[in-house]
């Protein structure tokens, strides 16, 4: 796997600062991608022992929130394959730090669908280590920049822990201190 960029104070993909990696490799290739030169699965460098380490160490600052996930796709089979050590180690090391990860890929359909563009071996175990999944392709023509952690109207914010459980989407909604509550 390779990724594009590490933003080690991140205040745009979730809530608080978050360290943020950008993976490289998509096939979904919307219109309007505010990242496109991560489509390309050779794009930047890549991510090994070393940059995993980075990574964990960003996140032991007290301030850091958590990891986000993000692309080209982090769910391109691929790289779930990369990211699981990752996901793994993030959440042995800071169990009340959470993980958010975007896609462009619909949960239902593409992930958890085991005929699923997108479903691997390792799909349900990195799925277990995220906290929060912005899914949906992003729509130019759907474009709202007033929205919260989102390009387009059409992708949901989820609550995966309780989406899991429940067997259905639960939206996440942010609380009064920036938490989960859990409910649709």
């Amino acid at each position: 796997m390779n990724y594009g960029e590490i933003k080690p104070l991140d205040i745009s993909n979730g809530t608080g600062v978050r360290v943020s990696l950008f993976v490289s490799g998509c096939r979904n290739r919307c219109k309007g991608c505010f990242n496109p030169q991560t489509w390309n699965f050779d794009y930047g460098k890549p991510f090994d022992g070393a940059v995993l380490e980075r990574v964990l160490k960003l996140l032991s600052a007290d301030y850091v929130s958590g990891l986000s996930l993000l692309g080209g796709e982090p769910f391109e089979p691929e790289n779930q394959r990369g990211l699981l050590e990752l996901v793994s180690a993030a959440k042995r090391a800071f169990p009340d730090k959470d993980i958010w990860a975007y896609t462009g890929c619909i949960l239902e359909r593409d992930i958890l669908s085991e005929s699923g563009r997108a479903h691997c071996e390792c799909t349900m175990e990195l799925l277990s280590h995220i906290d929060v999944l912005v899914d949906g392709p992003f729509i130019e023509e759907r474009k709202d920049i007033s929205l919260a952690f989102r390009g387009s109207d059409n992708q949901r914010i989820i609550d995966l822990p309780s989406t899991l459980e429940a067997g259905v989407v639960v939206l996440w909604r942010a609380g009064a201190k920036g938490g989960v509550l859990r409910g649709a």
